[in-house]
């Protein structure tokens, strides 16, 4: 049978070349971008297996799961691990940064995550990437959640490391992602005798024979329908434009908080200051009594569709996840989503004000 996603032509590598050229016009960088065939967590792990070692001392800063996971990497490659832990409703300091690097004079390598899309805070990455500067660490940001939500601009924060992934914001495939790498990261690498080589972690490997051979042969054969999904993905971006994509995000996490704090029915926003909140999706914290995930089974009875889900893991009992991102990014979802909301409360006796809550999200969209 003939099919629009089989017998692909090859991907040459000027064409692979090309989307990573957009991929770094995306972020607003020179420095060299790889794009990685993988969901993002392999250039995350890759990225610290490439640079961390026995002779690192690390600041992992927590603020949800992703954080932890990344404190767990540097532990197996045998750096000393500084964990600065926030509580999942609120972002970290500049000036908790500043203390820390005061404290443990010796920290040379940073690892933050911008937006946590599993709690839904986002970190003052501009502000701590001027602290990590001045101490000389080498910066090491997760922007998976982030990208195409706010601004990610790894040249202007002084980031090292700035892996992103397609999936959410961007609206773009999962299987496929992309890390920008700084001289200084690149020297770190080359330095430390415990980074990957002939592997599917190896940063250095596509450095040596991909970026320094002239971008002209490919390690691997590349995963087509992926690089294609990406391509389409920048292309859609470009043709709306990096700030009206950006600028949905920020009406639609603006409009769903407006809307849920005139919905009543004890339901309220997780994270509690809006400055802290991601625009990429909004974390709702269920009323006593109410478990999260069965109230989400609920409205999504009413529409499988809805950018809903329930927290992971322990959080399944008291948050909710409304998922405003990509093509989610619009005032049709965040209504959708206060009204399934809304229903599935009232059905359970508690009182909301539905017509509020969407004047407010009207209102508030900017």
């Amino acid at each position: 049978m003939n099919h629009p996603f089989l017998d692909l032509a090859p991907l040459t590598a000027a064409r692979f070349a090309s989307v990573e050229d957009r991929v770094a016009r995306l972020l607003d960088t020179r420095q060299d971008v790889v794009i990685t065939q993988g969901e993002a967590l392999l250039p995350l792990e890759g990225a610290i297996r490439g640079t961390a070692g026995p002779d690192t001392t690390a600041l992992n800063v927590i603020t949800g799961p992703y954080g932890q996971t990344f404190g767990d990497w540097l532990r197996d490659c045998g750096a000393t691990v500084i964990d600065l832990a926030v509580p999942f409703h609120t972002a970290v300091t500049a000036e908790r940064i500043r203390a820390a690097f005061a404290e443990h004079p010796g920290i040379d390598f940073v690892s933050l995550v911008h937006a946590e899309a599993a709690t839904g805070n986002t970190n003052p990455v501009a502000e701590i990437g001027e602290v990590v500067k001045e101490h000389g660490a080498l910066f090491y940001l997760d922007a998976v959640a982030s990208v195409g939500a706010e601004p990610v601009l790894p040249d202007a924060w002084g980031v090292d490391l700035c892996v992103i992934g397609a999936q959410k914001a961007m609206g773009g495939p999962a299987g496929v992602s992309a890390v920008s790498v700084s001289e200084r990261a690149w020297a770190r690498m080359a330095a430390n005798q415990k980074a990957p080589r002939r592997s599917y972690l190896s940063l250095l490997d596509w450095k040596e024979r991909w970026v320094d051979g002239g971008r002209k042969a490919l390690l691997h054969a590349p995963a087509q329908l992926e690089m294609l999904a990406l391509e389409a993905c920048l292309e859609r971006i470009e043709a709306e434009g990096l700030e009206t994509v950006t600028a949905r995000h920020a009406s639609a996490a603006a409009a769903t908080r407006a809307g849920v704090l005139a919905l009543g029915g004890g339901l309220e926003p997780y994270v509690r200051e809006a400055r802290e909140a991601a625009p990429v999706a909004t974390t709702l914290r269920t009323p006593s009594g109410v478990v999260a995930s069965e109230l989400v089974a609920r409205a999504l009875a009413s529409d499988p569709a809805l950018p809903l889900a329930a927290g992971g893991g322990a959080l399944a009992k008291e948050m909710i996840r409304v998922n405003h991102y990509g093509a989610d990014a619009t005032p049709g979802a965040v209504r959708g989503s206060l009204t399934a909301l809304g229903s599935a409360l009232a059905e359970r006796g508690l009182d909301v004000d539905l017509t509020g809550a969407l004047r407010a999200a009207e209102q508030a969209w900017r």
